[in-house]
């Protein structure tokens, strides 16, 4: 599990430098699918001190493995996504201020234009909020499911990431590193579709034509960009 550890540690330590967490609002996971084994960021331990041993090791149904701290307290959600969608292969929570921004107004982030087209199909769901006997019974849990309820049955890689309600984005990707990069992308767009917003409050959503094009062209059947 060392390299998986190195790898985890390696995308924790990206937040901070793309600006995505404050002090430690935020975790990465990574999951050893043959194993069934989840590596995480252990629990408010300050990134100037953590190191890749530091990684906790947990497996899918959240008995400690390995690891001298407890596991990230959002631990629960992040397995219940594992369980659910075997696409994912990393998972990112951080509290990045745009999207954080859309979650606490209850919005999904629409999609506005051509960036946000590389990256999600269509809106950047917002999740329902919980039930007050979902805060106070499996809190952690049941932000994963209701995360997977608003995704349903979609491909995950094609809408990797969404806000939970009040709260803040989740972003995931084939590896901890994917998860990360969707993770900046979805702040960006955020911040994008604020900005656009407040300039043309009558904004129309992105023309489907270039929509479908620009998504495509990276996801798609027959996709073009970037090098094979």
């Amino acid at each position: 599990m060392a390299q998986l550890k190195q790898r985890v540690f390696e995308a924790n330590m990206a937040l901070p430098q793309h600006g995505l967490v404050t002090y430690t609002w935020g975790n990465v996971s990574a999951i050893d699918r043959e194993r069934g084994l989840v590596v995480i960021k252990p629990s408010g331990v300050a990134y100037e001190v953590m190191r890749a041993e530091d990684m906790v090791v947990v497996d899918v149904q959240g008995n400690l493995v390995e690891g001298h701290y407890r596991p990230s307290s959002d631990t629960p959600t992040h397995l219940e996504l594992y369980r659910r969608y075997p696409q994912m292969g990393g998972i990112v929570h951080t509290h990045s201020t745009h999207a954080t921004a859309w979650a606490q107004a209850g919005l999904d982030i629409p999609a506005l234009g051509t960036t946000h087209a590389d990256y999600f199909f269509g809106d950047i769901p917002c999740t329902r909020p919980l039930t007050a006997h979902e805060v106070e019974h499996e809190y952690e849990k049941n932000t994963g499911v209701v995360i997977a309820q608003t995704l349903g049955d979609r491909n995950p890689l094609h809408t990797p990431g969404m806000i939970a309600y009040q709260h803040g984005p989740f972003c995931w990707g084939k590896d901890a590193e994917e998860a990360v990069h969707n993770a900046v992308v979805l702040e960006e767009v955020a911040r994008m579709a604020w900005l656009a917003c407040t300039l043309n409050p009558h904004l129309r959503a992105l023309d489907s034509a270039l929509q479908h094009k620009h998504f495509n062209r990276k996801h798609g059947p027959n996709a073009y960009y970037g090098q094979k």
